[in-house]
């Protein structure tokens, strides 16, 4: 679908904020339209995977003579019976980005897949009357840990004649990664956060340890029901350690133990209350403290004359 390079000599800077949000829109979409498998049925499990999910959204920025700047991206509604964008749902963000950000037009659009497909086309086309020469900002959400470059494709349209017909086709176009020192504080930020703490490895101890239990508990369920059918035979010691286990089974029904877990539960929803107002406190200090340290500068810059 698309040719190996672009000739129209323009140059493109990506900020790392596009490809955050972009890849944010796929993260949001792809966990809500996969929810986590159940095991109630073998069928589910054995099913295949759904395909990955494809998110839609324009790119805006600047256009400076014959270098484009994008600087930012927001979301768009996509309808797939028609392969169209919702229209009006496009120009309204359009209008309200146009307040914040007056000097900011639509540069593009961006989406989410391996390759450009022939039906990105009809958006392209439909882009057209926005900017005349919209670019195609694809990100590849697939892992590959041999690849060293960024999964971003930027693509170019370009009129070319095949077989005698003049078509627009899809063309690579290089780019350059562009910051400025409010993303670049952002993107470190984020890239020395690490979500293996000690409560998420605490959390995903439990998680394994209740997963293991649950199979365990439907191995012996299968047993049970095929000792029950006559297909094997009834050992009495065996049903006796059953029986122990489920006589234990009740006291998690019990009203007791509801009260020990809300109680418990409740505790660790204020401590997480009380870590949250003490980090917001402790931002609001440094806030105050770096505003105090300004002014007393500039009220020492302005000398006598502040007082007169």
């Amino acid at each position: 679908m698309a040719t190996s390079s672009s000739s129209s000599g323009l140059t493109f800077k990506l900020h790392p904020l596009v490809i955050v949000n972009i890849s944010d829109h796929y993260t949001r979409v792809k966990s809500q339209s996969n929810p986590p498998p159940t095991t109630t049925t073998t069928a589910t499990a054995t099913s295949p995977p759904p395909p990955p999910p494809r998110v839609f959204g324009c790119v805006i920025g600047i256009q400076r003579g014959r270098t484009v700047e994008i600087f930012n991206s927001f979301e768009l509604l996509y309808d797939p019976s028609t392969d169209s964008l919702d229209r009006s749902f496009l120009e309204k963000k359009q209008e309200l980005y146009k307040k914040v950000f007056p000097n900011f037009y639509i540069l593009g659009w961006y989406s989410t897949g391996s390759d450009a497909q022939e039906s990105d086309m009809h958006i392209h086309k439909a882009l057209m009357d926005i900017n005349e020469s919209p670019v195609y900002v694809l990100l590849n959400p697939s892992i590959n840990h041999a690849q060293k470059d960024l999964p971003v494709t930027i693509y170019e349209s370009e009129l070319h004649v095949i077989d005698g017909i003049p078509q627009l086709i899809f063309v690579r176009a290089s780019y350059t990664i562009e910051t400025v020192e409010a993303e670049r504080i952002s993107v470190d930020h984020v890239a020395h956060l690490k979500p293996s703490d000690g409560v998420a490895a605490h959390l995903t101890s439990i998680h394994s340890s209740i997963k293991m239990l649950n199979s365990r508990i439907r191995v012996l369920h299968h047993y049970l029901l095929a000792m029950q059918k006559g297909d094997i035979p009834c050992e009495n010691s065996l049903l006796r350690q059953v029986s122990s286990l489920l006589r234990r089974l009740p006291t998690i029904e019990s009203g007791k133990f509801q009260d020990d877990f809300l109680m418990e539960y409740n505790d660790t929803l204020l401590i997480t209350y009380l870590a949250m107002v003490t980090n917001c406190s402790s931002t609001m200090n440094e806030l105050v403290d770096k505003f105090n340290t300004a002014y007393d500068r500039h009220s020492r810059r302005g000398g006598r004359t502040a007082f007169i």
